[in-house]
């Protein structure tokens, strides 16, 4: 039945949609008249225009059969002054200060923040190893004297003879064959600190940082005089420039030819080894005379030294005669970690047959033989790279003697 009243109502919503106050009557109305659903209607329409209307949600709650809400007077709201820029109301300085300790600045201008090295970010240790520790490597032991540790402990001879001792020197060779060992044990032997980083010491996501980490590593070195400052895995750090385009890497290369010509500080007392599975991806311009630029290759240890590796790795385990001389035969071309892997093997064929029996024994020559059967020399990879580049991208003659030891190793 019609009512004269709700359709005079009606009409004026319709002339002026946006007024809550009129659907909020004209919906109590409707409720009143028994008409629930349309009442509805319009307290979803008045809370649409305006989610906050308690007279609004008060009719939502009594259309739909639930206790009537009472009805308070709102506090009239202050209007927002417009901020000076941005969205009108949004106050941009306060959201800036909120967010400034959660998310960091994604540029660097060299002050204190996020990306930038701790005091004492790189820690420099005391080696006790020395040459004498180092098993076979004969060959190299005496490159290491002639290039570099003669030089320093005989200083009258080297002003003689004009030796220099600028610049560094670069091991390189297969992985796994005591590159990084090798440069601990001239700390030791120069009584020096040694103070090893590799790339993940370096490279930080925020512009500037990585070349701010290089300049404070030399720093450090500096302040730790004497000091070998290891440099490993020389590729990655000092990658061509031509093959990265990312700008980052090619300014910290940049920042490292800086700190190795000794641009605005002194490098004297500190002795820089860096060391490399593929010297020919290192940016030339670090080699050159002055910066890295004596090279010593470090091969797999020959037969002698892999005896002494072995028994360097047996050292404590429980043995019963076993033929190390045999496996050392047995194991050419196997780099050191190779060996130290033959071992831990052996000793665990031990351990899972004492399991099985429930009785320890002693490690035997056999289980050498078992744990051979499964260990193949890891240096195949390597040497398939090095034999393109020594044979036939040689041509200044700097990998020579890469050459011959591919060359030997073809004829076995």
């Amino acid at each position: 039945m019609s009512d004269p009243l709700i359709d005079s109502l009606l009409g004026a919503v319709e002339a002026n949609p946006a007024d809550v106050v009129l659907r909020v009557h004209l919906g109590d109305l409707l409720l009143r008249s028994g008409r629930s659903e349309e009442a509805v209607a319009q307290a979803a329409a008045a809370l649409g225009i305006d989610p906050t209307s308690r007279d609004a949600r008060a009719l939502m709650g009594r259309a739909l059969g639930g206790p009537a809400e009472p009805v308070e007077p709102v506090e009239p709201v202050e209007p927002v002054e417009p901020a000076a820029s941005g969205r009108p109301g949004f106050d941009w300085e306060s959201a800036e200060a909120d967010l400034g300790d959660v998310v960091p600045p994604m540029y660097s201008d060299g002050s204190t923040g996020p990306g930038e090295p701790d005091a004492g970010a790189f820690d420099v240790e005391r080696e006790q190893l020395t040459l004498a520790d180092v098993g076979g490597l004969d060959d190299v032991k005496e490159r290491l004297q002639a290039s570099f540790l003669a030089p320093l402990r005989n200083p009258e001879l080297r002003a003689l003879y004009g030796k220099s001792l600028r610049g560094g020197l670069l091991l390189y060779g297969p992985p796994g064959c005591g590159k990084t060992f090798l440069a601990r044990a001239v700390a030791g032997e120069l009584g020096a600190g040694f103070l090893h980083v590799s790339l993940a010491d370096v490279l930080d996501m925020y512009i500037g940082s990585s070349e701010r980490n290089v300049a404070e590593l030399f720093r450090t070195a500096r302040d730790s005089a004497p000091c070998v400052l290891f440099l490993d895995e020389l590729d990655a750090i000092g990658q061509k420039r031509s093959l990265t385009r990312n700008s980052g890497m090619r300014t910290t290369v940049n920042q490292l030819l800086t700190e190795l010509d000794g641009v605005g500080s002194d490098n004297e007392g500190v002795f820089v080894l860096a060391a490399t599975n593929h010297p020919w991806d290192v940016d030339p311009a670090l080699r050159r005379p002055g910066r890295l630029d004596r090279t010593v290759l470090v091969l797999p240890p020959d037969r002698a030294a892999r005896e002494a590796i072995l028994r360097t790795h047996l050292r404590g385990r429980p043995l019963e005669r076993v033929d190390v001389a045999a496996i050392a035969k047995r194991t050419d071309g196997f780099s050191g970690a190779d060996l130290a892997h033959v071992c831990e093997s052996a000793a665990e064929v031990a351990l899972m047959d004492s399991v099985r029996s429930g009785e320890a024994r002693l490690i035997r020559t056999d289980d050498f033989e078992r744990a051979l059967k499964d260990i193949r020399p890891s240096i195949g990879p390597w040497i398939e790279t090095a034999r393109n580049v020594a044979l036939f991208a040689n041509t200044d003659g700097e990998y020579d003697e890469l050459a011959t030891f591919i060359r030997k190793r073809g004829r076995r």
